[in-house]
């Protein structure tokens, strides 16, 4: 994927790859990841939507700042500044881990611009697993949270996120440990993993009934990072009613890690489709 293009919102400038033309699509990450986790799917959707994968501030080649909240607020200012710097209104959304709230909460705020909606491995729902606070701990302690953002440690969450380890190659652990070279980015990152409060997941819960776009479902059943994550798209699809899912029985959290291809395919098919 190419160096992609750059803008600055409320003095933070943030990174981002495009592909396509037509009704954009806003592609988000999550911990510890960046727009390199969709570079190969985001070519798929490019070729019938203006496809839109974004480092959020924290990550990537965004900057990190120190002094920023990394709350649902922050990223939803950030969120609604940078769609305004590209010229976008209305948006459809495919999100993954932390991504999924923040993207989220940005529809809680914006119901009206959300066109679609694309939920993969991510956290939906106020009441967290014991895996989530297990990490939300952990982002607090000074030790571990240092251990967990160093080279070692973003090799191990990689690895540990995938069901084949083939796939995550040196070549592929080096892109996501690159960004957090520098002390000062690991702390930005421990800061971006623990910045949103459960006041925002409250807000995502009650909304998510009444969404009213359609939503597609596509998630690794093998996912050892939420280990929870077959109920929890389970209680979507209840929720919002209509929702057709994909379970990828041999994939883990970092699904488009192993299934590109596939994932890619479904997400582009989803978003080129006209609501009747």
């Amino acid at each position: 994927m190419d160096d992609g293009r750059f803008v600055e919102v409320e003095g933070v400038r943030l990174h981002y790859v495009e592909r396509g033309s037509g009704e954009p699509v806003l592609l988000l990450h999550g911990w510890p990841t960046s727009s390199y986790l969709w570079r190969g799917i985001v070519g798929a959707i490019g070729e019938r939507n203006r496809a839109i994968a974004l480092d959020l501030p924290g990550y990537g080649r965004s900057d990190k700042p120190l002094d920023g909240s990394y709350s649902f607020r922050f990223n939803e200012r950030i969120l609604d500044g940078f769609l305004a710097e590209l010229g976008v209104d209305h948006v459809g959304l495919a999100v993954h881990d932390i991504g999924g709230p923040i993207g989220l909460y940005w529809a809680t705020q914006h119901p009206e611009r959300l066109t679609r909606l694309a939920l993969l491995n991510t956290i939906v729902y106020s009441r967290p697993s014991l895996a989530v606070v297990a990490f939300l701990v952990a982002a607090r302690m000074p030790g571990v949270r240092s251990a967990m953002t160093s080279p070692a440690g973003l090799r191990w969450v990689m690895r540990y996120g995938v069901n084949d380890k083939a796939r995550m190659t040196d070549e592929v652990i080096r892109a996501y440990q690159e960004p957090f070279r520098t002390r000062e980015a690991r702390r930005a990152l421990q800061k971006a993993g623990a910045g949103l409060h459960p006041g925002g997941m409250r807000e995502i819960e009650r909304w998510l009934p009444r969404a009213g776009v359609p939503v597609r479902i596509v998630y690794g059943a093998g996912d050892r990072i939420l280990p929870d994550v077959e109920r929890t798209m389970r209680k979507v699809e209840r929720d919002v009613g209509g929702a057709e899912v994909t379970r990828l029985e041999d994939c883990g959290h970092f699904l488009q890690e192993e299934r590109p291809d596939e994932i890619g395919s479904i997400l582009a098919e989803f978003f080129s489709a006209h609501t009747p």
